[in-house]
């Protein structure tokens, strides 16, 4: 799978955010987008994603060379495109595994059974080192900031997306649990093949992945990319005025 991202400009609330913006992620590889607060990162994952409240006024966003710009969320999603939110949301009353079920199944890319469904969560749920009755309570609901991030990683090994935007997966996490994390996305990718995009500000998440590009990006658009040899700019002189 290839995702296209071709020169989009973003607005909302007639207010522009994205301004020429383009990336392509094929299926396989790992993307790291860096920048400063404010600069479009998690507008991009959401443009991709298809919020509603985010307008694509040009450019365009493709799968496999069609254009979803107009697609609606879960019809994304069908296609294989998974976003992990920056501030994910408390459902009281939703349970995660209710949750996860119905999704798996409108995805309708799962054939494993209800046991087999089950134990594959209890076993990916160790791995992340989720506490057993977390998964058995509502969707989010009065856990704290790296639980949260831990159940949205859970969502993307269950639903097993082709691409995947993470909306920094580190944030609000300790020193083990990014770790714990990185170690996931590593092993999911492996297991998988899937593409991911990871937006972070740090790059301790990073000592334990092996990404294929770094990008900068400031001001609604990716004005840098390189290697890891970018971070390491990055972290001994910032962005710099021009993202350099």
């Amino acid at each position: 799978m290839k995702l296209d991202i071709e020169n989009i400009f973003v607005e909302m609330d007639n207010k522009s955010i994205i301004n020429g913006a383009s990336l392509a992620v094929k299926s396989g590889e790992l993307h790291v987008i860096m920048g400063p607060n404010g600069c479009g990162k998690s507008t991009l994952a959401k443009s991709v994603m298809g919020h509603p409240d985010y307008r694509i006024k040009s450019g365009s966003i493709k799968v496999d060379g069609t254009v979803i710009n107009s697609m609606p969320a879960n019809e994304r999603a069908r296609l294989g495109l998974f976003l992990q939110f920056q501030e994910p949301i408390e459902i009281e009353g939703l349970g995660i595994l209710n949750f996860l079920n119905a999704a798996r199944n409108s995805l309708k890319r799962d054939t494993n059974s209800v046991r087999e469904f089950m134990n594959e969560v209890k076993e990916r749920s160790a791995k992340l080192k989720l506490k057993e009755e977390l998964v058995g309570r509502s969707l989010n609901a009065g856990f704290s900031g790296g639980e949260k991030k831990k159940v949205e990683v859970l969502q993307m090994e269950i639903l097993k997306p082709s691409i995947a935007i993470l909306d920094e997966p580190d944030s609000g996490l300790d020193v083990d649990a990014v770790k714990v994390v990185a170690e996931n996305i590593k092993e999911f990718m492996h297991e998988t093949g899937a593409g991911i995009v990871l937006i972070t500000h740090y790059s301790r998440i990073l000592e334990y992945l092996e990404p294929d590009h770094i990008h900068v990006m400031k001001e609604g658009r990716i004005v840098k990319s390189g290697g890891r040899e970018l971070v390491k700019e990055i972290e001994s002189g910032g962005y710099g005025p021009d993202g350099e």
